[in-house]
């Protein structure tokens, strides 16, 4: 499946899960993951149940990982078709030091640049916490 361009040029690729894609959001400040679930619908409720309830699973595996390796204060999830209308879902770490805090983060990103080595310390933090969860 193709991503969006606009996912392709802001997000960097984690990994792939089983019913989606993890992007990381360069251009935010803040701990933002994106799940685009392998599926040609714009609508999650148009899937069947059971393929939402996958989903969600995935989702709800993110925010874990959100909770145990970066610590934030709260928890950001939606679905936006705004910008981008390929279904993707958002997993938002926020912390009180997020310039942001308490406003919404949505549409405030600022660029973070995250470099190659971050980027692959990320995907192999995530790759341990799959392998811790599936245990």
């Amino acid at each position: 499946m193709q991503l969006d361009a606009r996912l392709q040029a802001d997000c960097s690729l984690i990994c792939e899960l089983t019913e989606s894609s993890l992007l990381l959001m360069n251009n935010a400040l803040v701990d933002w993951f994106i799940l685009v679930p392998h599926c040609e619908e714009i609508e999650l409720t148009n899937l069947p149940f059971d393929r939402q309830t996958a989903i969600l699973q995935q989702v709800n595996l993110v925010a874990r990982y959100l909770q145990q390796n970066c610590a934030p204060d709260k928890l950001n999830i939606a679905t936006l078709g705004n910008v981008v209308s390929q279904l993707h879902i958002h997993v938002i770490g926020r912390k009180q030091t997020d310039p942001y805090w308490p406003a919404p983060v949505w549409g405030q990103a600022e660029r973070r640049d995250y470099t190659e080595p971050e980027i692959e310390q990320i995907r192999q933090t995530f790759s341990e916490f799959l392998q811790q969860q599936s245990q």
